[in-house]
């Protein structure tokens, strides 16, 4: 593929020296399928301090792959931006790191927390915690090729109860020149089951001198503030929280103010939120291309409220935006009429009983070829 081809909106932008990390600037979480360019803008818009990107392949970047470009579609306002990469061949994601730079990228993150089978089949993600010495080695490439203090590690405990080595590895990423971790505290058989172990957090918050930011069940602002309260991170990164509601950002920063944050979700702050994520998919893509990808989003915002099937069926039925705007206005208001039963109860959603999709890993366009011209 020609680079002219390649999807990037605009060229990357101007990063910061330093990245914003403290109680009062929550980041936004690496979500393949989610964490768009759309998505990620909705959530600065909303108070993310920093976004990081999906879940990029480094061997992906290295055979053009369009998709895997496309992941990395930005603005001048998308900063700052953290590009996740996931890999196990240390060779390539040194490779990786260096070509990033010269599209103006700057600051990058291994995945070392992903569970997915396709990416851990790999040696990637959670498997990398298998054999430490490859993950440091692969860690060390990207250090290496980037300026000091720039490459971040998103963690799991291990992978399962009978292996937890976090700690070990922690410890010797912080050696080897890290800049900061991110600790999810399951372990990768866990999933998103099960509770997030935080006590693990105040551990690495003891043990390890550079920033730590803390992951898993952080689904409302509530639990943003208590987790860093009861472990003292040095910040939070929201996942599914962000997904039912990305006004979790803005949230947090007003608890952290001694504001009041209430469970409903009015309908009114739901159509908002909706309506722009939809302007912005709008924005950056045909309104073909954002119809479809909306069918799939209105529903996580709204999942919690009776009727949300029919407003599936709706949703997979209308022809425009326009008509999508028609259908979302009735489920808000209660009237969305037909059969399968009553909807919408006046749009009030509820944080407690948000049931949030686990985000999925993996690039779609893996490449098949085995061959390693990087080294």
């Amino acid at each position: 593929m020609k680079l002219s081809q390649r999807p990037v909106v605009e060229p990357a932008p101007e990063q910061p020296a330093r990245l914003p990390v403290g109680w009062d600037r929550p980041w936004l979480a690496p979500l393949a399928g989610y964490s768009d360019l759309p998505f990620r803008c909705l959530c600065r818009e909303e108070g993310a301090a920093c976004c990081v990107t999906e879940m990029v392949s480094a061997k992906g970047l290295w055979h053009d792959g369009l998709n895997t470009w496309k992941v990395l579609e930005t603005v001048p306002w998308d900063t700052p931006l953290v590009v996740q990469l996931f890999g196990a061949e240390a060779g390539c994601l040194g490779w990786a790191v260096r070509r990033l730079r010269e599209q103006g990228f700057a600051w990058f993150d291994l995945n070392m927390g992903c569970s997915v089978p396709k990416v851990a089949r790999q040696g990637a993600g959670s498997a990398m915690l298998r054999d430490p010495d490859n993950a440091l080695a692969c860690a060390r490439a990207m250090i290496a090729a980037a300026e000091p203090g720039h490459v971040s590690f998103k963690l799991r405990l291990g992978v399962n109860r009978d292996s937890v080595n976090w700690l070990d590895v922690a410890l010797r990423l912080e050696d080897a020149g890290a800049g900061l971790v991110t600790l999810h505290p399951r372990t990768a058989q866990e999933g998103f089951g099960g509770q997030a172990h935080w006590e693990a957090i105040a551990e690495a918050k003891r043990r390890l001198g550079i920033p730590v930011l803390a992951s898993g069940d952080l689904f409302a602002a509530e639990d943003g503030v208590r987790c860093l309260k009861e472990t003292g991170a040095d910040g939070v990164m929201y996942a599914r929280g962000a997904l039912a509601r990305p006004s979790v950002f803005k949230e947090h920063k007003a608890l952290l103010r001694g504001e009041p944050a209430g469970k409903e979700i009015p309908a009114g702050e739901l159509r908002r939120l909706i309506r722009r994520h939809m302007e912005l998919i709008g924005r950056f893509g045909s309104e073909d291309n954002a119809l479809y990808r909306l069918r799939s989003i209105v529903p996580r915002y709204v999942r919690s409220i009776p009727g949300v099937r029919l407003l599936r069926q709706r949703l997979c039925a209308c022809q425009s935006l326009g008509e999508l705007d028609g259908i979302l206005d009735a489920f808000l208001a209660g009237s969305l009429a037909g059969a399968g039963g009553a909807c919408g109860q006046g749009g009030s959603a509820r944080l407690d009983k948000f049931d949030p999709p686990l985000p999925s890993c993996g690039d779609s366009s893996l490449p098949d070829r085995e061959h390693e011209p990087w080294k």
